[in-house]
């Protein structure tokens, strides 16, 4: 276990760049220090907070009761493959968007469509991180997992989390640290599995469902993610944020027969329809670039579902602007809007 840093302010190891100094961090350089850290802090009364990339946990700006446990353990080894496949086993602490890199380098593919995502891959799983069609519950095959409530670690298949849109038992009754995931990736010539994105393929002259070269799809989506802002850049203002700050509705297809047929929604597998959040935000009267006059946060001027720090913001102000944005959609739509990251010592 790494020593005790000197204490920095959660703004500077989050995406968002907001948050209070915490009491303690106590940084894990490997699984067994992840774990052990883990396990003292459940048995101590004391709250703690478990942190990886940062790119999806808005903290507050009083913190001092906060120990803070930092997923630092790196690594990642093909465990098996073959002539179609390789299973490859990714230690938590590892940076997401490296991990297509190298897939893509690799001839991997499975992940392409969620290049220039932020965070760091143990963190992947609680909320099935995905976009663009592509999500991780698609592709992981099992996960190390430290049980918080009998303290066991175990190698849990990946129907154990109860993978949905979006969700995962992780983000509910299910306690736990994250070890390590298994991804199986798969090889095909260099190409891409069939795109489930007409984004993707519009942007480059295909026919939806097409194979695309690796690095085409990983090139495409960091080009559409940039002009969203949802890729963090030190040069670009509007990707100081936690990328989407609140999740797509989901509804039932009788009650999106309710909505206007210019609402942008899918109809799901499963029958019911996902709405955008970002046309309600829009259509509920609050554009790109809105901000409360006085306050640091704003709506990117880029993507009207990010919510961003435009230097300086306390986390009262982003959680100000967040409820406001619910306030009003609820107010013109009937729909309460979820934050989709983690809101920690509000």
């Amino acid at each position: 276990m790494g020593p005790a840093l000197s204490i920095p302010a959660l703004a500077s190891l989050t995406t968002m760049q907001v948050g209070g100094v915490p009491k303690s961090i106590t940084k894990c350089e490997s699984t067994n220090d992840l774990y052990e850290a883990a396990k003292a802090a459940w048995l101590s009364d004391e709250p703690f907070q478990i942190l990886g990339g940062g790119s999806n946990t808005v903290f507050a700006d009083e913190v001092a009761h906060l120990n803070i446990i930092l997923v630092a353990n790196l690594g990642k080894e093909i465990v098996f493959e073959d002539d179609q496949k390789a299973i490859v086993r990714v230690q938590s602490g590892e940076s997401w968007d490296e991990l297509v890199a190298w897939a893509v380098e690799h001839n991997l593919a499975g992940i392409e469509a969620m290049s220039g995502i932020p965070g760091s891959v143990g963190a992947t799983p609680v909320q099935n991180v995905g976009g663009y069609g592509q999500e991780v519950s698609q592709v992981i095959t099992q996960i190390e997992f430290l049980d918080a409530s009998t303290h066991e670690v175990e190698i849990k298949p990946a129907s154990f989390f109860k993978f949905s849109y979006r969700d995962s038992a992780l983000k509910h009754d299910l306690k736990g640290v994250i070890g390590w995931v298994e991804f199986e990736l798969q090889k095909l010539g260099g190409l891409s599995v069939p795109m489930a994105s007409g984004q993707i393929t519009n942007h480059v002259g295909a026919e939806y469902g097409s194979a695309l070269p690796l690095k085409v799809v990983r090139d495409t989506v960091i080009e559409l993610r940039s002009s969203k802002g949802m890729v963090v850049r030190l040069d670009d203002p509007d990707s100081v944020s936690c990328g989407s700050f609140f999740t797509n509705p989901v509804v039932s297809f009788s009650k999106s027969l309710e909505f206007p047929d210019e609402m942008q929604k899918w109809e799901m597998e499963s029958g019911d329809v996902k709405l955008s959040a970002g046309w309600l935000i829009e259509n509920a009267g609050i554009p790109k670039g809105y901000s409360i006059p006085g306050s640091k946060a704003a709506i990117s001027n880029k993507h009207a579902l990010a919510i961003t720090n435009r230097g300086g913001a306390k986390a009262e102000e982003i959680v100000q602007l967040a409820v406001l944005i619910q306030e009003r959609v609820a107010a013109r739509w009937g729909i309460n809007l979820i934050p989709e990251p983690n809101l920690i010592g509000f």
